[in-house]
């Protein structure tokens, strides 16, 4: 699946979870209700500015709006961090530590 049309359906998970019609939200993000429309379904990337006026609308941060992972049917990277960390031997985790100073100093 492409990503606008996972932002739209996050977008709309997001909406539904709040009980908001597409009417509503709009009027509250400033939008026209056929733009979100649009977006819901993939068909139309948002601008940055309306993004923020969607999140804006339902009270989320913008970032939030790219949680859609579990959508895509993928696990999200610190997800897989974390479990990689969980499963590592004492030596792997000094490693990995010494090659995080070494990436980050």
């Amino acid at each position: 699946m492409e990503t606008n049309a996972l932002l739209g359906e996050r977008i709309r998970e997001l909406r539904k979870k709040r009980n908001l019609s597409q009417e509503q939200l709009a009027e509250m993000a400033g939008i026209s209700s056929k733009y979100l429309s649009r977006i819901e379904r993939g068909i139309q990337a948002p601008s940055i500015e309306s993004l923020d006026k969607i999140s804006a609308g339902m009270k989320v941060e913008i970032r939030d709006l790219f949680d859609f992972y579990h959508i895509a049917g993928q696990v999200p990277p610190t997800d897989e961090v974390h479990h990689l960390l969980k499963t590592a031997s004492e030596e792997q985790l000094k490693t990995i530590a010494r090659l995080i100073k070494a990436f980050l100093l």
